[in-house]
């Protein structure tokens, strides 16, 4: 009998071309959609249904079964809750890495094991080598859409048994398959932004959750120069949507958010591109080490952001977590995001950033 696979499907072009795959390869594959938020529009539509429906399509045009999971709790428990307290303390948190974590390499891969899946595959653009008893996470062929930064925190183990489809594609090759297999989803936008705020401004939905207050914008000298809406509302080197005018003191440059005061309830800024906004080292609160290297410290390469190009670094393992010290200064490492660790196409593990400093 040939091998089960269960696939993620999301309702997107990339999981819909990943099950396709599979099937052409020979396995006996299920279709498997993830419901893990609860909330309506103003219209009354839940923001799933469309990618259900669009799941359905996908999987009676490729011939497969599939079925539908509820896992809204588990999120809210394990994802959302940190997401408001992450940013009740004036950090950017990302989701989609803790999703993967804590619900899609979780409960969901329980649950399809629990279907008999053999294997477990996603649409993720990565790749995956299994050799000795060891799983190692690489890095896509489309560097444009690596997307192993996302699974940065997932343990060997939840890889156990893991497929990526897609790892050795592009973009354009997905969609053209996609086109040429009459895949109903074919020319479906990506989606993009957190997956739970959807097309809605996020300030109207954060603020559903955490009260705003409006402040002070100030220079790094005290000087006031605006007011904010809420500091919640803004990320390190952020430059648009500050709402600052010109200076008769400044110089013409465009304003930055350097830092974020939420006690004093001040958001810091900078006319132009300040010095204070560039540090050449990090330090990140414990660290997921998915492939340990050897010894303490390691030359390696990092991400301190999706889909920024890999940057040069030296990191130290140290007690409580990874100190990494770039070979040149970094924009706006902002507290909260993750420093992800790479050897060759290898994706080491990453760690949340705790502080960024010179050093």
């Amino acid at each position: 009998m040939s091998e089960r696979v269960v696939v993620g499907m999301s309702g997107g072009v990339d999981s819909a071309v990943a099950a396709s795959l599979l099937k052409e390869q020979g396995f006996d594959v299920v279709g498997l959609y993830m419901s893990n938020w609860k909330d309506e529009e103003e219209d009354g539509a839940c923001t799933g249904e469309r990618d259900w429906a669009d799941v359905a399509r996908v999987c009676d045009a490729i011939g497969i079964p599939y079925y539908s999971v509820d896992f809204s709790e588990e999120y809210m428990d394990r994802v959302f809750r940190l997401f408001v307290e992450e940013y009740r303390k004036g950090r950017t948190p990302n989701p989609d890495v803790l999703c993967n974590r804590e619900v899609k390499f979780g409960p969901f891969v329980k649950f399809a094991r629990g279907m008999g899946a053999d294997l477990i595959a996603t649409g993720h653009y990565c790749d995956i080598a299994h050799e000795g008893g060891s799983n190692f996470l690489l890095r896509a062929a489309d560097e444009n859409k690596d997307q192993t930064y996302f699974l940065n925190q997932v343990t060997e183990r939840q890889l156990d048994d893991v497929v990526f489809p897609l790892g050795g594609l592009n973009k354009y090759d997905v969609r053209e398959y996609a086109r040429a297999h009459k895949i109903p989803v074919a020319e479906k936008k990506d989606s993009t932004g957190i997956c739970f705020i959807g097309e809605r401004k996020f300030r109207e939905f954060l603020s559903r959750y955490i009260p705003m207050k409006e402040g002070d914008i100030v220079t790094a000298d005290g000087k006031r120069v605006g007011r904010h809406r809420g500091v919640y509302y803004y990320t390190i080197g952020q430059r648009r949507g500050l709402g600052i005018g010109g200076s008769a003191e400044g110089n013409g440059e465009s304003w930055f958010v350097l830092d974020k005061d939420v006690e004093r309830n001040l958001l810091i800024v900078s006319q132009g591109e300040d010095a204070v906004l560039f540090k050449d080292a990090l330090m990140t609160e414990g660290f997921n080490f998915i492939t340990r290297p050897e010894g303490d410290d390691f030359e390696c390469e990092v991400r301190i952001r999706h889909r920024q190009p890999l940057q040069r670094a030296h990191a130290y393992i140290l007690k409580d977590g990874v100190r990494i010290e770039f070979a040149e200064k970094q924009r706006a490492i902002a507290p909260g995001q993750y420093a992800v660790c790479y050897l060759g196409r290898v994706c080491l593990g990453g760690g949340v950033i705790g502080r960024a400093f010179d050093k």
